[in-house]
This record gives C-alpha cells, structure tokens and sequence, in this order.
C-alpha cells in the first residue's frame, strides 16, 4: 500500500514539472517580446496600463500579471473574497478589452 502511494505521489510530481517546462519557457519568451515592443514603441509599458486598470478594481488584491505576444494583450489577475478576476488588456492602446470571473 505504501509503495502505491509513493508511485502514485512520484508520477504526480513528475507531471507537473514536465507540463510547467514549457509554460516556463512560454513566459520567458514573452517576456522578453514585450520588451521588445516597448522599446520599439509597439505597446505601453505594463506600470502605465496598471495604472489605469487599478483604480477600477477597488476592494480586490492584485496578484499580478501576464502578457500574451500573440494577442499583444497584458492579463492583470485580480482577487476578492475567493473568486479570481482577470482583466485582459490590448497592450497597444491600454483599452480593456475583456473581463473574466
């Protein structure tokens, strides 16, 4: 019995880190194509865009964000009372384009 919960507790731990490899190098990469568009002038640096979507969020604990290359698009992550909120934002105007719960 305890062999199986030993196996099964391995496979589990190995699972996760094979599936963050490629979530990790994702976030590297784009990390280091939104530098690029800011100096480039393509898309607005994140501290102004929280800026301006903080103050419309009264009452939730920012967490933090995430910025998409493909949709040119930040997702600041928000929380209040359990429930998670992600504001999605076109990098290049500012603009919220979305709200999920």
């Amino acid at each position: 019995m305890m062999k199986r919960a030993t196996l099964a507790a391995l496979i589990a731990a190995a699972s996760v880190c094979t599936g963050m490899a490629p979530a990790q190098a994702q976030s590297r990469n784009d990390q280091g194509q939104v530098r690029k568009e800011m100096k480039a002038g393509n898309v607005q640096p994140l501290r102004e865009i929280e800026g301006r979507v903080m103050p419309r969020m009264r009452g939730m604990q920012y967490l933090g964000p995430e910025y998409d290359a493909a949709a040119m698009a930040y997702r600041l992550k928000f929380i209040r009372d359990g429930r998670v909120v992600f504001v999605d934002v076109d990098a290049r105007s500012g603009q919220i384009i979305g709200r999920s719960y």
